[in-house]
């Protein structure tokens, strides 16, 4: 660099008499810049530049392509020392490139007229967009531009295209491509064409561009009456409709198209990158500006501090990202100084990065990384709730100037967010932080991100109200407000169970301290079972009264179910954690009842089906066998009955209903049998039915040596010695078949059911229980209750392919895991997947898919899924 400048010194004495000033820019140049660097060793007059403001006279009296050009060049260098030296501040910067720009326009198209024949048959108006047009464009940029034009439209566009030509040698390439149909539309268009567009075709994108539209060469009278005609149809876009859902799309896509080597070195289309402040601020003009003229600014800096100042964005957050919008900018800038090239990319090597550091004024490399990661995280965490975070400002009626939104603006921004009844949501949102005290104020804290995520959800009305509810009740608890503003992820974690779940809602709304447990993962994973199980036989126990004794272990049991659906949903847990866990919830729940009804021990209860399986689901019943001693079978009886009847009674916490369908000669039959009864009936009557059904036996509670002799005799019965005989694999098809037949509800869609539908769990388990019954006397390993354990062990006996075991598995499990999604969201239990709309979403956001996702996708994945896992029953079954 000294070397340099004591060349340029020798080649121009004048240059050795300059002050210290030329000469102190003159340095940061040489040090930023090698492009700049090289430009002055070929044109070393030029360092001129760096003392005067004259290259706007330059461009003026440029005569061709390649005094623009020089032009150009001596205007960069001075817009650049200034930059580099701090004299001028990023604002200045920025509106001084986008000048630089205009005069190389206006040049262009001076040179353009002057070369063209007939130019004075046709009118030219040059309309900047982008961020020439928000005058705030960096210094290596294509320069966005629309046309428009009167009389010979021909050799307008011949105008045109010269002046793009000449601004390609000269600086930058211009990109008319942001016109109406794009690159497949004709370069220059009318004023009335151009309004016919928008008003039929543009989609939200193109209102988007036209936030920046500003004429800012040729004939002035066209480009304000083009400003006139179409600048107001941008604050009518969202009328719309779906303008969020457009945009938000959009940067998906930009997203998406970048590779992913370049994802997270990218400082403008990459996540906490530009891209993320300008499409937000850009996304609120829209919807914002249509009723607040302030808002209709071009540049982003100028819409952030609107928006701050309006109450749109809050004031730390608006301060926030207009200081990492700056330093963003200003990275991206010192960037393509170094060698005038259009790059965005913060580099691989240690030495450049290290050369970057250094012109942004770090000490080391990893100071500026560090600062650089600490921008894209706030900047990527303030762009995922702009679109809710200033919904707090919006309605609040908080005595400060700074919010100032009216009632029908903040309508509008919960319409956009998807609320179904804005006004009934504003006056759900005011009684929660009216007045001026402690309460409120931590309200007013908690809202912006509770609301970010009940818009989120398919039904972000239900989210708020519930959690409305919630706060009435335990408003004037002293510990409720602090832990939800201190405790960790308890005020986001609670939004969105909120927002999701009818289920979990329920049984907060009876029990909203639990709340407390969402704060920490560990709060949320299961309870061991002996633990549970000890916990509630001695919560039972410190009750005199059995209806007092079931409240307590029912209170307790909600409480579970609550702490299972939660880690559930916050996703973790998997499907068979949850069915492990609920079974182990019902199996500590029938112990304890059974300690009040019992408590001479006389029973064993034995549990079938998916309770037996310990895949157990939010609404299942819990299938049993009830067993006793000869000759106790009249006070079984009694006792068994009542249990059921404790669990099941009405009251505020979910019964537990106890089912003892599957025992032998089923509804028609004796509730209790003894062991020796059992063995009789199995004996003599059993069917192939009852020996399938009793795959899932196994001891649940009570007397432990009387459920494991019943297991015992069940293991002769359900892993017959040299499998099933042709005929009861006969009846075993016919079985199945009858079950798809009959048992499909009337009205379902056998594609989209997931308990009787083609490769529900039917399909899925019957396939399983023919290769238990068959195999398990030969094959140990199928000598389990579990279907995924039996799924494994038919592979290992390579009864099952590997590639069959893996879609019988993995459709169990999606299925599974959707008729649990199917309960928590409504409330319910329900077995048919919906395939459309609200319903549908809510299912997806249950299962933790994408935001971005469309459900559609999730429905094909199920789809394909089953139709795999169907195929394979088919083949093992018939």
């Amino acid at each position: 660099m000294d070397a340099q400048l004591a060349r340029l010194s020798e080649a121009d004495p004048e240059l050795a008499a300059a002050g210290d000033e030329v000469r102190d820019r003159l340095r940061a140049v040489l040090a930023a810049s090698t492009a700049l660097a090289d430009h002055l060793t070929v044109h070393p007059e030029q360092w001129r530049r760096l003392r005067d403001d004259g290259y706007p006279e330059a461009l003026a009296e440029a005569a061709d392509e390649n005094e623009v050009r020089l032009a150009y060049r001596g205007g960069l260098l001075r817009i650049a020392a200034a930059d580099l030296t701090g004299e001028w501040d990023f604002a200045k910067v920025t509106g001084e490139l986008s000048a630089l720009a205009e005069h190389t326009l206006r040049a262009g198209l001076r040179i353009a007229a002057e070369e063209t024949p007939d130019a004075e048959t046709a009118t030219l108006a040059v309309i900047a967009m982008g961020k020439c047009g928000g005058r705030e464009l960096n210094y290596v940029s294509d320069v966005d531009v629309v046309f428009a034009a009167e009389g010979d439209l021909t050799v307008a566009a011949r105008l045109a295209s010269r002046l793009m030509a000449v601004c390609a040698h000269a600086a930058w390439p211009v990109d008319a491509g942001l016109r109406p149909e794009g690159r497949h539309g004709p370069l220059v268009r009318t004023l009335a064409s151009h309004v016919a567009y928008y008003k039929k075709w543009a989609r939200t994108w193109e209102f988007q561009a036209l936030i920046k539209a500003r004429p800012v060469a040729g004939d002035a009278d066209l480009g304000e009456r083009w400003m006139d005609e179409l600048r107001p149809m941008v604050w009518t876009a969202a009328d719309r409709g779906e303008v969020v859902g457009e945009v938000r799309a959009m940067r998906r896509r930009v997203e998406a198209h970048l590779p992913k080597a370049d994802a997270d070195k990218e400082i403008k289309l990459g996540r906490g990158g530009l891209r993320d402040i300008e499409f937000a601020v850009q996304l609120l003009q829209l919807v914002h500006g249509r009723s607040d003229q302030t808002l209709r600014a071009t540049s982003t800096l100028d819409a952030l501090a609107a928006l701050t100042a309006g109450g749109y964005i809050g004031r730390e957050d608006g301060r926030t990202l207009a200081e990492a919008y700056r330093f963003l900018r200003t990275v991206e800038h010192r960037l393509q100084l170094q060698r005038l090239r259009r790059t965005h990319r913060i580099p691989d090597d240690a030495e450049s990065v290290a050369w970057l550091a250094k012109v942004l004024g770090h000490r080391t490399g990893d100071a500026f990384l560090a600062e650089w990661r600490g921008y894209a995280k706030e900047v990527r965490r303030l762009h995922e709730k702009l679109f809710y975070r200033p919904l707090l400002e919006v309605v609040a009626k908080v005595p400060t100037e700074d919010l100032r939104l009216t009632p029908k603006a903040a309508r509008e921004r919960l319409t956009v967010l998807g609320f179904a009844d804005p006004t009934g949501a504003l006056r759900h949102i005011e009684a929660l932080i009216s007045g001026v005290n402690r309460t409120t104020a931590i309200q007013r804290q908690l809202l912006p991100v509770l609301l970010g995520e009940f818009a989120d959800a398919p039904e972000p009305d239900r989210g708020l109200l519930a959690y409305r509810q919630i706060s009435d009740a335990l408003g004037n608890t002293p510990w409720y407000l602090g832990v939800m503003r201190d405790g960790g992820p308890i005020a986001q974690r609670l939004a969105f169970l909120l927002g999701t779940s009818r289920y979990v809602t329920e049984l907060l709304a009876r029990d909203p301290a639990a709340l407390r447990m969402l704060a920490d993962d560990r709060d949320l994973a299961p309870r061991d079972p002996k633990t549970l199980a000890a916990g509630m036989t001695a919560a039972v126990a410190r009750h005199d009264e059995p209806a007092a004794a079931v409240g307590a272990l029912r209170a307790m049991r909600r409480r579970e179910l609550l702490r299972i659906a939660s880690a559930d949903l916050l996703g973790l847990i998997g499907i068979e954690e949850v069915g492990t866990a609920l079974a182990a919830l019902t199996d500590a729940a029938l112990a304890a009842a059974l300690s009040i009804v019992d408590p001479d021990g006389r029973l064993a209860i034995i549990g079938m089906g998916r309770l037996g399986g310990a895949e157990t689901g939010y609404g299942s019943d819990a299938d049993v066998l009830f067993v006793c001693a000869d000759g106790d079978e009249a006070v079984a009886v009694e006792r068994a009955e009542r249990l059921r009847s404790l669990l099941s009674a009405p009251a505020a916490d979910p019964p537990l209903q106890v089912d003892a369908g599957l025992r032998p000669e089923g509804r028609q039959g004796p509730l209790v049998r003894s062991l020796s009864a059992y063995r009789a009936y199995y004996a003599r009557w059993s069917r192939v039915w009852e020996a399938q059904a009793l795959l899932r036996a196994r001891f649940v509670a009570g007397d432990a040596k009387l459920g494991e002799a019943f297991v015992d005799m069940a293991d002769r019965i359900r892993y017959p010695a040299g499998g099933l005989s042709d005929t009861q694999v006969t009846e075993i098809r016919r079985l199945k078949v009858r079950v798809d037949t009959e048992r499909l509800p009337r009205g379902a869609d056998p594609a989209t059911h997931t308990k009787f539908g083609r490769g529900g769990l039917s399909d899925v388990e019957w396939s399983v229980q023919l290769l238990q019954l068959r195999n398990a006397d030969q094959v140990p390993g199928l000598r389990t209750t579990g279907t995924l354990d039996a799924i494994t062990a038919a592979a290992d006996a390579h009864l099952l392919t590997p590639a069959d075991a893996e879609a019988l598995a993995l459709a169990w499990r999606l299925v599974s895991r959707v008729r649990g999604a199917l309960m928590l969201v409504r409330g319910k239990p329900s077995d048919q997947l919906p395939t459309r709309g609200v319903a549908l979403a809510g299912v997806t956001r249950a299962l933790g898919r994408p935001l971005d996702e469309d459900p559609g996708a999730f429905l094909d994945d199920y789809l394909r899924t089953a139709r795999h896992a169907h195929a394979v029953a088919e083949t093992v079954l018939y």
